[in-house]
């Protein structure tokens, strides 16, 4: 398998269609990888200057092309994308109440931590459904008009249905008070779907992660900050004023771009291999655009031969069937997913389930014959 040899193309490797929870590695990672050992055994403590003059501009070049964002140092990285939102968290002032508006469809990640908050009466959360998805952009943007909230979370492609916002810019533009962080979960949407946030670029967070479809594994989150919010995060890292480590100034010194929500150190080979990934999709043509094409006509041709089939799920169990309202996953409604995936996954073949959610994921790495193996499998064949 052109690209993967040393992963899902090896003989007797499993069926992989779950491109949107985990993406196999290109074998390019695999020399990047080796590449940050060599690095960090050569250059020593020299290994820093190298990995913050080279390796994250780099990586913050390639992420600034594909969201379209005027200016790549706004981009921090941190190992996960938790990290990120406990230090957007911190930049509110102690002991306040937050007052939240979010979507009850976030990640487990987002969700889990806010429950928790509630718990001790630190939040208050206001939910906002995401069904019925023809009337969510509308009823969201309506909920964060209404200047009473200091936090706005919500998910550009949401994990448990794959139901994309189309207007984020509309949402954005409704929430009135300036002072208000908007933060964009962009983790389903990044690589997946062409996304242009120029235009809200000063304005929201963009959140987002190289474990799915920017197939570069674990260990290389990000996100695009807004100039001008959350100037001094109290959840801070010494990289954060890396820039200022040798000044004599007294108090504690943040950088202004993006790095003012770094952490502390890292493993750096992640931020290797998402750059040979970059540079490998770029030499190859592939664009976030034309991948999507090509997933599309996997997608239609595993739900044509599931329906033919008339197997436990097909195209009438999509929790959302439009392509343009839909990120780069397929998810089935079904109160037997559970047994569907461990079925798959005795033949071989993985698939992943969020309660009666299906969740299939194809790729660049599959081809016809994968979709008619897949198919048959999940009809019982």
């Amino acid at each position: 398998m052109k690209g993967f040899s040393l992963s899902v193309g090896l003989p007797g490797a499993p069926l992989h269609a779950a491109a949107h929870s985990h993406h196999p590695w290109p074998d390019v990672s695999f020399a990047a990888q080796q590449q940050a050992w060599r690095d960090a055994a050569t250059m020593l403590d020299n290994k820093w200057d190298h990995v913050f003059g080279a390796v994250i501009p780099r990586a913050q070049t390639h992420i600034a092309r594909i969201l379209s964002l005027p200016d790549p140092s706004t981009i921090a990285f941190a190992p996960n994308t938790h990290d990120l939102v406990m230090r957007i968290l911190s930049c509110f002032e102690p002991g306040k109440r937050l007052r939240v508006l979010t979507t009850d469809s976030e990640f487990l990640s987002f969700t889990r931590q806010m429950a928790r908050w509630e718990e001790d009466g630190l939040v208050a959360v206001t939910r906002i459904p995401t069904e019925p998805f023809e009337s969510f952009e509308k009823r969201f943007a309506k909920a964060a008009s209404d200047n009473t909230h200091d936090l706005v979370f919500l998910s550009q492609v949401f994990f448990n249905s794959g139901s994309a916002i189309r207007d984020l810019k509309a949402i954005v533009a409704a929430v009135l008070n300036r002072e208000t962080f908007v933060v964009i979960d962009g983790y389903h949407g990044f690589m997946a779907v062409p996304t242009d946030i120029s235009t809200i670029a000063s304005r929201a967070f963009y959140l987002a992660g190289g474990y799915k479809y920017a197939m570069a594994g674990e260990g290389v989150c990000f996100l695009h900050c807004p100039p001008g919010y959350g100037p001094r995060p109290r959840d801070t890292g010494w990289y954060a004023g890396f820039s200022a480590l040798e000044s004599q100034d007294a108090g504690v010194p943040y950088a202004k771009d993006g790095s003012r929500f770094l952490g502390a150190t890292f493993d750096v080979s992640a931020l290797y291999r998402f750059n040979a990934v970059q540079d490998w999709l770029r030499n190859e043509g592939l664009s976030v655009a034309s991948m999507l094409a090509r997933v599309r006509e996997l997608e239609h041709g595993l739900l044509d031969s599931l329906d033919r089939r008339n197997g436990a799920v097909g195209a009438s169990q999509l929790a959302l069937a439009d392509d343009v309202k839909r990120g780069r996953f397929l998810a089935f409604r079904t109160n037997q997913a559970g047994r569907i995936a461990s079925d798959l996954a005795a033949k071989h073949i993985i698939v992943d389930h969020r309660a009666d959610r299906l969740r299939i994921g194809l790729g660049i790495y599959h081809d016809e014959d994968a979709v008619t193996r897949l198919a048959a499998a999940i009809a019982g064949g």
